[in-house]
């Protein structure tokens, strides 16, 4: 009876399919849309998904798993359609009351009383229908086990199976009876047909896909029916006779295109032998052959890991190399992911560059996808769009409702992309949806914020695992946040994403880390070591893994080669000064500082009598400050300060400026340099920073920082320096060589390494003291040597000899450094087991054959990029707060622009200018300050502002905040001055 028309016991099943609600006119353009409608709009979404966005490494998938070329597409249609099946239960259908009497003059029933007590969500209602209608089809249950949860889960969580019964409580009365289920059959039966697939019993899958696979498709389910729930693009149908496939995929076919949704480059052809000249404009270097010719010749997706110096050119023979990946094994796009974002981070344009080279339609569907990427200039440069369509966010809307509701923002509506725009339409700009836009660039966060147990984590893994998935600077991810890199690994893996990770170096433990990771996912096992896997001999070098084809065991190679560079023969010199006990006398931490700030003026002015450019690194914004304080009396305006307490507006342009003041210069003099030049920096200047200077003075920390740091000396090879600065050095300080007391013994070099160094208490708080001892070892052992570090030939030793399990200290230091061992390794265990509880699978569940409980335990989702990061970073994030000033009852942006009365904005040009006054407070006051921070009227309801909150200073620069006076300075930035009095 499944198409039955005649009424049978008082129940006409096609009079009941013409009434079913699947949105209601307040989410349908002001008319009912049927249930049917809806499902084939969904389904019809899907097709045009098929045909102009799905990777063809994802087509080729579906293909496998409905067995055989072409099924694949059938198989899914029909599942993005099938999702909302279970609207049609009593549940769902009571609760509008015109819409219900007309379901109960059909012939469907329910007890109100009983039913209206209780709720079973129409998402987990439909994977409970799905059991016993593919059960009755005959399906395999091991097919039926993968299905059910992707329409179970579709609204953000994945259920386990005991929670998909409805409370027994009501007695029946939120499934229905016979009746219902006649009509739940007809209903699945009648969307097979108009999508001639014939009968759902012959659509059972052939293979039983990965959970990678199951949670790649969920994402598509889901970014179909959103779609397919925008009203304007499609509105009700309330009549069953208007109701088809091939009206569906007509107005499919408009929205998508009136959305403005592309895909990335389909099939794309493996470059050719010049391609690298023909992307980048130049011959490639030794290390970024060896990357593009190690990935020819991988023969499945696996990891490609490149180490090489800083300078060397990672970031082209990554992004060459994902080319190669993508061509190989049919990936559409490429995730760029960043340690941290900046304003000033070129690798936005550099991605544009390439894609726009390999194809120049494919520039405009490059995504910055960070929430301040309006401050970036290459990115806003782009924006012809008027201020009001391009304002979205990720992480800007509410979640989908139960009513019908599955779009963000209310109405379901994207603003289009419009014809000649050179950004992504703005429809993957919506919660949660900026990692399926195809081409991006994104801070590290938003792939680990992927791997959490967070809702609608499926859309965002979506967005990576048809990609080919580049990290860059991967050595910078502390313990914490690499347990969730391991487990996006795991995932990638399992999905065959090829992964692309650039490093200037790593530990051989964090390389074999990496590489056991991604093979466990290929492998589907809970744990996996590559016992043989290839370690490099040599620097550059490329580890490339994968799972052997034929599906036993796994296959790498580790080659090397020469650097570009020539070997520099670097200096390392020592220059203690006085660290007070933790809990000295604030006047002694201030005549230490003092002592400090002195010692290092007086050695810049001794180094740069003849001209020279230097960079300062400083492991505290305070300590810069003082040191710009002091250097500045000394040489003016040659002195630029770099940290995070500058707006970002300041910020972005002194880095620009300095970027192209001190800019390497690798075949000949170039453009003139400046005579002399000082950057004081906090970490800001680790990663990229691409300058070339004469001189480092920098504060200890752990080696492969060190190295980072010293990556900025020298890397011209042909440019003219000052006679003094004609060899490498770099000076180290941030310490005390030992003594009890600041005193004079704090600023003699240490014979030989005599004593146990003090360290900073801001470097202790950074960095643990077991890895600073060992660095500190590696420095004392080299200071006074000439050239006693070959840069970058002794990259890779100094590495491990600072990461490995060798004691490398003094005996008088062992004890000592044995204890900070222990701690270091206890504090390691107790970082990553607090990891642990936010992945996305759990210890025991990683060879979990579905996604039924994915989501036992759920993890609250985050709130902006602040949020974000304070899920997948350890440590205190930081509190950002706008700077205001206060001009009597108004308000002045940080540039003077006077705001409407109360703050708000008087037009939304305005926007760029407030937010580049964007500061991080100091850490000194920013335990519950963010509720204390003025929120200016309208801000809350911004899409650019809504998380926003202001600092609003007085007429002297001053604000008063959590009981301390903090003053900005406009050489500065953003100051401490104390507790009020």
């Amino acid at each position: 009876m499944a198409n039955g028309s005649t009424p049978q016991d008082g129940l006409d099943v096609l009079a009941a399919l013409g009434v079913l609600v699947g949105k209601t006119p307040s989410h349908a353009d002001g008319t009912m849309n049927l249930l049917l409608s809806h499902m084939l709009d969904t389904a019809a979404v899907a097709d045009v998904m098929w045909e102009r966005f799905l990777a063809p490494s994802t087509r080729r998938l579906l293909d496998e798993i409905a067995g055989g070329t072409g099924r694949g597409r059938g198989l899914f249609v029909w599942l993005c359609g099938v999702h909302d099946c279970g609207k049609a239960t009593p549940a769902f259908q009571r609760r509008w009351q015109a819409e219900a009497a007309a379901v109960r003059a059909a012939g469907l029933r329910w007890h109100e009383p009983t039913a209206q007590r209780f709720d079973w969500h129409h998402g987990r209602a439909g994977g409970h229908l799905l059991q016993w209608l593919l059960r009755d089809a005959e399906w395999p249950d091991e097919q039926i086990a993968w299905v059910w949860p992707i329409v179970a889960g579709h609204h953000g969580f994945f259920p386990v199976a005991s929670a998909l019964r409805p409370d027994p409580r009501a007695r029946g009365q939120l499934e229905g009876d016979g009746r219902w289920a006649t009509v739940q059959r007809a209903l699945v039966q009648r969307l097979t047909e108009e999508l001639e697939l014939g009968s759902f019993a012959a659509l059972a899958p052939v293979l039983v896909p990965t959970r990678a696979a199951q949670l790649h498709l969920s994402g598509f389910v889901v970014m179909a029916d959103w779609i397919a729930s925008g009203s304007k693009q499609f509105p009700g149908v309330d009549s069953l006779g208007e109701v088809s496939f091939a009206r569906a995929r007509d107005r499919a076919s408009k929205a998508w295109a009136k959305i403005g949704l592309r895909g990335g480059w389909g099939e794309l052809p493996e470059p050719e032998s010049d391609a690298f000249v023909r992307r980048f404009g130049c011959e490639p270097r030794p290390s970024q052959v060896l990357a593009v010719e190690t990935a020819r010749q991988m023969e499945a997706p696996g990891l490609l890991i490149v180490e090489a110096p800083m300078g060397d050119g990672k970031t082209w023979a990554g992004l060459m190399a994902a080319e190669v990946l993508a061509a190989k094994f049919g990936a559409d796009g490429v995730f760029v992911g960043m340690p941290e974002w900046a304003t000033h981070d070129p690798m936005f344009g550099q991605v544009r560059q390439w894609v726009s080279r390999i194809d120049s339609n494919l520039a405009a569907r490059v995504s910055l996808l960070h929430g301040k990427r309006i401050l970036n200039k290459d990115w806003s440069a782009l924006l012809s769009e008027p201020p009001e369509a391009r304002l979205g966010a990720v992480g800007e809307c509410g979640e989908p409702a139960e009513g019908g509701r599955c779009v963000p923002g209310g109405s379901g509506q994207a603003h289009a992309e419009p014809s000649g725009s050179q950004v992504p339409a703005e429809w993957f700009f919506g919660y949660g949806r900026g990692l399926l836009c195809p081409f991006v660039v994104a801070p590290l966060d938003q792939l680990l914020y992927a791997t959490t147990r967070t809702k609608f984590v499926m859309l965002r893994m979506a967005g990576l695992m048809g990609k080919v998935v580049v990290l860059d600077e991967v050595h910078a991810t502390d313990v914490y946040s690499s347990q969730f890199l391991l487990e996006g690994l795991r995932w990638f893996g399992q999905a065959g994403v090829p992964v692309v990770l650039l490093s200037a170096t790593l530990p051989a433990a964090q390389r074999q880390a990496l590489v056991d990771a991604y093979l466990a996912g290929a492998a589907g096992r809970e744990e996996y070591t590559a016992d043989d896997l290839s370690h490099p001999w040599g620097y550059p070098s490329i580890t490339a893994a994968w799972r052997a084809p034929e599906g036993t065991g796994h296959r790498s190679t580790a080659p090397s080669c020469v650097s570009r560079r020539a070997d520099l023969p670097l200096t390392v010199e020592l220059m203690p000064e006085p660290v007070p006990q933790p809990h000295a006398d604030p006047a002694l931490r201030r005549m230490a500082q003092d002592a400090a700030d002195s010692a290092v003026a007086d050695r810049l002015e001794e180094e740069l009598t003849h001209g020279g450019c230097a960079l300062v690194i400083r492991n505290s914004v305070a300590r810069a400050q003082t040191l710009c304080t002091a250097l500045r009396e000394r040489f003016g305006d040659e002195v630029v300060l770099l940290h995070e307490q500058l707006p970002l507006g300041i910020r972005a342009d002194r880095t620009a400026h300095c970027l192209h003041q001190l800019a390497p210069q690798q075949d000949g003099p170039g453009r003139e340099r400046p005579t002399r030049f000082v950057v004081v920096a906090t970490q800001v200047a680790e990663q990229a920073f691409d300058v070339d200077v004469d001189l480092l003075i920098t504060d200890m920390a752990p080696i492969d920082l060190l190295l980072q740091r010293i990556g900025r000396l020298h890397r011209g090879d042909k440019l003219l320096r000052p006679a003094r600065l004609a060899s490498p050095r770099v000076i180290v300080t941030g310490y005390a060589s030992g003594g009890t007391t600041p005193g004079a013994d704090d600023i003699d070099p240490p014979a030989g390494g005599r004593g146990i160094p003090r360290f900073l208490a801001c470097t202790e708080s950074l960095y643990d003291r077991h890895l600073l001892l060992r660095t500190a070892a590696l420095v004392f052992r080299a200071a006074g040597r000439q050239g006693a570090w070959s840069v970058p030939k002794d990259i890779p030793a100094l590495v491990a000899a600072g990461y490995g399990s060798e004691d490398v200290t003094p005996p008088p230091w062992r004890d000592a450094a044995q204890s900070a061992r222990w701690h270091w390794e206890d504090e390691q265990r107790k970082r990553a087991q607090n990891a642990s509880h936010h992945l996305l699978t759990r210890r025991g569940d990683k060879e979990g054959p579905t996604l039924a409980g994915l989501h036992y335990l759920t993890v609250p989702p985050s709130s902006g990029d602040s949020g974000l990061t304070a899920l997948v970073r350890d440590g205190d994030p930081g509190v950002e707060a706008v700077l205001l000033r206060r001009d009597g009852r108004r308000y002045r942006t940080f540039s003077g622009n006077v705001l409407a009365e109360g703050g708000a904005l008087p037009d939304e040009e305005w926007v760029n200018d407030v937010l580049a006054g964007t500061v991080r407070l100091p850490a000194s006051c920013r335990r519950g300050v963010a509720e204390a921070l003025h929120v200016p009227p309208g801000w809350d309801k911004h899409p650019w502002l809504g998380r926003s909150r202001a600092l609003v200073l007085e007429a002297d620069g001053t604000s008063v905040l959590s009981g301390r006076r903090l003053r900005f300075d406009t050489v500065l930035g953003l100051m401490d001055d104390g507790p009020v009095a």
